[in-house]
């Protein structure tokens, strides 16, 4: 049976010259919708999370995804750790209630940010300051997949605790 990181390589890898969200230039890279619309796969990557979630953050009482990338993932984990969860906008909107969070955060104490994949860390990070600035703790940030390019860093450097499924050389990459 192939593993989970096996199935995220079949499914997501392709091989040419991509421009990241970091500016970076890739000769390959991971089209996160391609797993993140997989039920088969976000169905196992929900359990894996809800399983490291339960062991080593159980006083997280708030899960948080920066728009776009990691929302599907976070909502599959939600039901599943019995835990609500925020979108991190990366623009406040100009229309309907102008928010810059969407769903309920008040009262949460400590918040755990879910991404899918951590290059520099850059969105995570964005939506972390922008939750710091309005008062929240932000415990830590949980990826799916480092590819081993700075991210860990870059989140240490911000205080915040760095902690991820997969790299990867789990998908043999």
């Amino acid at each position: 049976m192939a593993t989970l990181g096996e199935k995220i390589k079949a499914a997501a890898y392709l091989e040419g010259e991509f421009v990241l969200r970091s500016g970076q230039i890739s000769k390959y890279y991971l089209d996160k919708y391609l797993f993140e619309t997989n039920y088969e796969i976000l169905g196992e990557l929900s359990d894996a999370f809800a399983s490291k979630i339960a062991k080593d953050y159980p006083q997280v009482d708030l899960l948080a995804a920066p728009e776009l990338g990691a929302v599907a993932i976070v909502a599959a984990i939600s039901p599943k750790v019995k835990k609500n969860f925020v979108i991190v906008r990366k623009d406040q909107k100009d229309y309907g209630t102008s928010k810059r969070i969407e769903g309920r955060i008040e009262g949460a104490k400590h918040i755990l940010i879910i991404e899918d994949i951590l290059t520099t860390g850059g969105a995570a990070i964005m939506a972390a300051k922008v939750l710091r600035e309005l008062g929240y703790n932000v415990v830590g940030i949980l990826g799916t997949i480092d590819r081993l390019q700075g991210a860990q860093a870059a989140i240490e450097a911000e205080g915040l605790k760095y902690d991820t499924l997969l790299t990867k050389h789990d998908l043999g990459i």
